[in-house]
């Protein structure tokens, strides 16, 4: 039951951290409500961009953009304690990169 009420404790940091999610959830929800209805419609003009040779490049660019980042940026952040950002940075670079190396391939293979 905590779980419901957690986010009236400290309730203006809270708060702005419940929209943040409520915001994000529903992008998701809005995007692979998107995605199933794509079959119906046919093509869709962003997916004919996505498989352009320029978003090859961007893709690349992208992808190696982001190596560098978590490369380097994970071994500056405390690897010790259960306190530490490295999990969370590790999280971060887990999800981004395969949504980068999708995008790559989806650009790269076409439709």
């Amino acid at each position: 039951m905590t779980i419901f009420t957690i986010w009236f404790q400290n309730f203006p940091n809270n708060l702005v951290i419940l929209v943040a999610a409520a915001l994000i959830a529903g992008g998701f929800v809005y995007t692979f409500a998107r995605s199933a209805m794509v079959a119906e419609g046919g093509r869709q003009p962003w997916a004919r961009k996505m498989t352009q040779p320029n978003s090859k490049l961007l893709f690349t660019a992208l992808f190696v953009a982001w190596a560098v980042v978590f490369g380097v940026g994970l071994q500056l952040v405390p690897h010790e304690g259960a306190s530490s950002p490295y999990g969370g940075l590790g999280l971060i670079a887990l999800f981004s990169g395969f949504f980068i190396m999708m995008g790559l391939i989806w650009s790269v293979i076409g439709e």
